[in-house]
């Protein structure tokens, strides 16, 4: 029964996935407003009731995998060890999580970043990074920190933010790895 339950899980998890990453690439080629449920689902090769299922819109389909890393981010945080102060446990925390997920390719993330752009993407993500901010703030609320747990998860988020951003307008060859250890170094210093 368990690996069954595994099995399932796993299968939700794929779909989950297939649907978000169908929904990323027409968004990008055609851009939110051409882009329907329906054609999500068919890209994704499931039944429109399938895909309610598993989102209730196409915002929802589309920002999957940033609330993934999210969520994934806050676990990293609190899995560092309990000594460890706030602004190191973040560190690590991202650290770990590029490179489990690798390097991006800077063409697909400037275009990513554009599609999302859209009037009804931008509540959402600014809900997203609202929780996260309040969760990374919780995670690093035990642990040493020079200023106060929300101060330093806002710093952190809009280091990444940025990093992101100048990586994505850059024409350097630099890795989003090297610009965000060298944009949250710059936002460390004061701390150090």
């Amino acid at each position: 029964m368990e690996s069954t339950l595994g099995l399932r899980e796993r299968k939700k998890a794929e779909t989950r996935q297939a649907v978000h990453e169908a929904a990323l690439r027409l968004v990008v080629e055609h851009g939110l407003d051409a882009v329907t449920v329906e054609s999500i689902a068919d890209a994704a090769n499931i039944s429109r009731r399938t895909f309610s299922n598993y989102f209730s819109g196409k915002e929802d389909a589309l920002l999957y995998g940033e609330e993934q890393r999210i969520l994934t981010l806050v676990v990293r945080v609190r899995a560092q060890p309990e000594g460890m102060p706030a602004w190191q446990a973040l560190r690590v925390a991202i650290e770990e999580l590029q490179r489990e997920e690798g390097e991006p390719e800077r063409e697909w993330a400037l275009r990513t970043r554009l599609a999302k752009r859209h009037p009804s993407l931008l509540a959402r993500q600014l809900a997203n990074h609202a929780a996260l901010e309040r969760d990374l703030s919780a995670a690093v609320a035990e642990r040493f920190c020079p200023v106060s747990p929300q101060v330093l998860a806002a710093a952190f988020l809009v280091g990444l933010r940025l990093a992101t951003h100048v990586w994505t307008e850059e024409e350097q060859a630099r890795t989003l790895r090297e610009v965000i250890d060298e944009t949250l170094d710059q936002i460390a210093q004061p701390f150090a």
